[in-house]
């Protein structure tokens, strides 16, 4: 690479890290040794030989380069604060003077350094090169001040800190793997293909539960959704509403919703307490963003109706639970003003079209006829 075209590391107030970079630029142009030792000017009065005295013309032209370096290096400010600029290790000794620090600063840097890495912990939504980067910037910061930091004492830093959901690829990796001779980055490739499988899962848990938005908009409004234009949006969510400005679905009258509706023969959706949990069913024949899965071989419920509307998904299979918390318990009142009980709440894997999806939080109703 030419000198036109060489990218010289600035200093930012960092010393240890510029020190290294432009050591390191330094010893790749050969010039290093003008530096460390420097140029040994000749004794005075003890003659030189003509050889001599051509080296040491080579050796101060060489210097003038690594001066040019230094030069690119600093800003105005630091230049001026620089008195003596006889030599380009005169300049260097003054930066590492200024800007190193002594070793009293260093000690009291080390340890807030040693106390940043000590909690330091993985963010939940945090990704693995960006906890993998936050972990190594420190653990660089202290070497540069004097640290021993391996990579084992790194690479168990990590798998301690690591958020739950990566704990059940901790436990094999530290039961089948020598962590003595783990090496960073085997760490952080490994761990990088179990976070894109758990991307992977979580879109696939998202197309499951994913409805029709257009079919959505366009049913908003007739009576089933959440709207309030209609007084019949009656699921989670109520928001206060002057019912001056809300139409009875059945006589079409404002004042009222239509569960309240005195002319109403028979009541299409049951009443509810704030305090109890409701369950607001899909009917198979009504419009809307209902799916239907024929299940053949099920022994309680022939169809799953899944409703975006409904409070909550139900089943009484059992036996269709991934994992259940029997532990739960609640009730369900439906449409016809029946209610059930709640024995459990998990989730649970279903097969549209050959693709199975994975719905979360679905109530266990052991009397429930059809899965909804």
């Amino acid at each position: 690479m030419s000198d036109d075209k060489l990218k010289v590391p600035v200093f930012d107030g960092h010393y240890e890290h510029w020190s290294e970079m432009m050591e390191n630029l330094l010893r790749a142009k050969q010039v290093w040794n003008l530096i460390d030792p420097g140029i040994r000017e000749p004794t005075v009065g003890v003659a030189q030989s003509e050889a001599e005295k051509k080296k040491l013309e080579e050796l101060r032209m060489k210097d003038l380069q690594v001066k040019h370096y230094l030069y690119q290096a600093i800003d105005r400010v630091t230049f001026e604060q620089i008195l003596d600029r006889k030599n380009s290790k005169v300049i260097w000794d003054l930066m590492k003077k200024r800007y190193a620090g002594n070793d009293q600063v260093k000690k009291s840097m080390l340890q807030k350094l040693r106390r940043d890495f000590e909690i330091l912990e993985m963010k939940t939504s945090e990704t693995i090169p960006e906890y993998f980067g936050r972990v190594l910037t420190i653990s660089n910061q202290m070497r540069s001040n004097g640290e021993t930091m391996t990579d084992v004492k790194i690479v168990e830093k990590i798998l301690r800190t690591l958020t739950e959901k990566y704990m059940f690829v901790v436990v094999p990796i530290e039961e089948s793997k020598d962590i003595e001779l783990m090496s960073i980055e085997e760490l952080q490739s490994t761990l990088i293909v179990h976070e894109q499988k758990f991307k992977k899962n979580e879109r696939e848990e998202e197309h499951a539960l994913k409805v029709d938005t257009s079919d959505s908009s366009n049913s908003r409004g007739r009576g089933r959704g959440r709207s309030n234009y209609r007084g019949r949006g009656r699921g989670r969510g109520r928001h206060n509403v002057n019912k001056e400005t809300v139409e009875c679905y059945n006589c079409h009258k404002l004042g009222h919703y239509s569960y309240e509706c005195p002319n109403a023969k028979e009541a299409n959706y049951m009443g509810f307490d704030e305090n109890e949990e409701v369950m607001l069913m899909a009917d198979g024949g009504e419009e809307g963003n209902v799916f239907v899965a024929q299940s053949g071989g099920e022994s309680k419920g022939l169809l799953w109706f899944l409703d975006s509307r409904c409070s909550n998904h139900m089943c009484g299979d059992q036996g269709r639970f991934i994992d259940l918390d029997e532990s739960f318990s609640s009730t369900v009142k439906l449409g016809n003003n029946t209610r059930m009980n709640v024995e459990g709440k998990g989730n649970l894997k279903l097969i549209l079209n050959g693709i199975t999806y994975v719905i979360k939080d679905v109530y266990y109703v052991p009397d429930l006829k059809n899965n909804r």
